[in-house]
């Protein structure tokens, strides 16, 4: 997959699934910033690649506010003459139940995932758009996003909100040929370690030990590495038809995830009372309840 010529910027870049992303685009040929909230992490990225033959610079700050967002897409072009990539990666925790979650806690994780979306994706866009080539929006996601998890509030909000934000954005710049895609990773990271299902995976390949085929393709787990090539790829202009649309990728597994859709439907002349839907329901619309979580099977 050939980038040569292209310009990518990854949020979150330091480390992680960020860290995987950046070097990935920078291994297919393309010039990238790297932004981190730790100016050495950002800094030890954009060396490596770097001093692997690649193209980068380091762009630290904080994600969420239009200065940070804007200061990167003005990076990009001053480095490297233009923008035509843009990851949204970077990413915080506050996980609490309901009850216990603080205003900051809640605050703070929806800054940073769905402010800092909007804010970064608005100023590329007004850069590619001013470019008038195309363009690619790479925007992460989370299987919270798509089917909530407990304790995760404001992250599952928040990332329910970035795959509405590709299906929308996609189709306000589809007249200028900027795609834009969500992608939804699982992969071994210091979030994933939180999960009780998950931890002891990801212990283990922080330990350099083997992955399991059970979590590679029952809990589509692996490294960041593994979910680096569906951002390559999305970036690429094999993907140039691609847009809208929530691609997994974790383990051995890739898929797509659909879109929210009406599953049943009952009709009653002149509308529904009360009485009306509780005599109905588990005869028709209830009859369909959806489920919620990933109910992921028990670690093998």
């Amino acid at each position: 997959m050939d980038l040569s010529g292209r310009v990518a910027i990854v949020t979150g870049g330091g480390r992680g699934l960020g860290l995987a992303y950046a070097e990935a685009l920078a291994g297919a040929g393309a010039a990238v910033v790297v932004n981190d909230l730790d100016p050495a992490s950002a800094e030890d990225t954009a060396a490596g690649i770097v001093e692997a033959g690649g193209k980068a610079v380091a762009h630290a700050g904080a994600i969420g506010g239009a200065e940070v967002a804007d200061a990167l897409v003005e990076r990009a072009v001053a480095e490297f003459g233009r923008l035509d990539v843009l990851v949204t990666n970077a990413g915080v925790l506050r996980d609490k139940v309901l009850w216990k979650m603080t205003d900051d806690d809640f605050d703070t994780v929806v800054d940073v995932h769905l402010r800092g979306t909007f804010t970064c994706a608005r100023a590329a866009a007004r850069q590619l758009r001013t470019q008038g080539e195309g363009g690619r929006l790479i925007l992460v996601g989370s299987p919270a996003g798509q089917r909530g998890n407990f304790g995760q509030t404001n992250y599952s909000a928040a990332k329910a909100g970035i795959a509405a934000f590709a299906r929308t954005w996609s189709m306000e710049l589809a007249r200028a040929e900027i795609t834009v895609n969500a992608v939804i990773p699982v992969a071994a990271t210091a979030m994933t370690e939180t999960i009780p299902a998950l931890r002891g995976y990801a212990e283990a390949i922080r330990a350099g030990e083997p992955v399991p085929s059970f979590a590679r393709t029952a809990l589509a787990f692996g490294t960041p590495e593994d979910a680096a090539g569906l951002v390559v790829f999305l970036a690429s202009a094999e993907a140039a038809g691609i847009t809208g649309q929530c691609v997994g990728i974790g383990g051995d597994r890739l898929s797509l995830w659909s879109h929210p859709r009406q599953v049943a439907a009952a009709y009653a002349d002149g509308g529904w009372s009360a009485d009306d839907i509780a005599a109905a329901w588990s005869t028709t619309v209830g009859a369909q309840p959806q489920s919620v979580g990933e109910n992921l099977p028990e670690p093998r």
